[in-house]
């Protein structure tokens, strides 16, 4: 079994870190906020870039640890980053039509 260094492992740490603490920011936005527009907004930056960052240490820990390409990955932080503003603006297009439906 090897050992991370500790240059592999600060690094790796710090992005599990930073990824769970902007994960935590953007969930706490979901509920401190009044209006749906705010709410939505906060969870998905929050997991998206959370995600970002435990992917980030992914990739540190294991390009050291098997020294192969992490392209997978890439494709899911790719996904993510085109999947999570069209999740939003679906549903905020649905919250805005259910509005005029309502007729507020």
């Amino acid at each position: 079994m090897n050992d991370i260094p500790a240059w592999i492992a600060i690094p790796a740490s710090i992005c599990l870190v930073a990824g769970g603490l902007i994960t935590l920011i953007g969930s706490v936005g979901l509920l401190r906020f009044e209006d749906f527009k705010s709410r939505i907004h906060a969870p998905t930056l929050g997991n998206t870039y959370g995600a970002m960052f435990t992917l980030l240490a992914s990739i540190l820990v294991s390009f050291f640890m098997s020294d192969r390409v992490f392209f997978h990955e890439i494709l899911i932080i790719l996904f993510l980053f085109l999947t999570s503003p069209v999740t939003a603006m679906l549903l905020m297009r649905s919250y805005i039509l259910r509005l005029e439906r309502i007729g507020k």
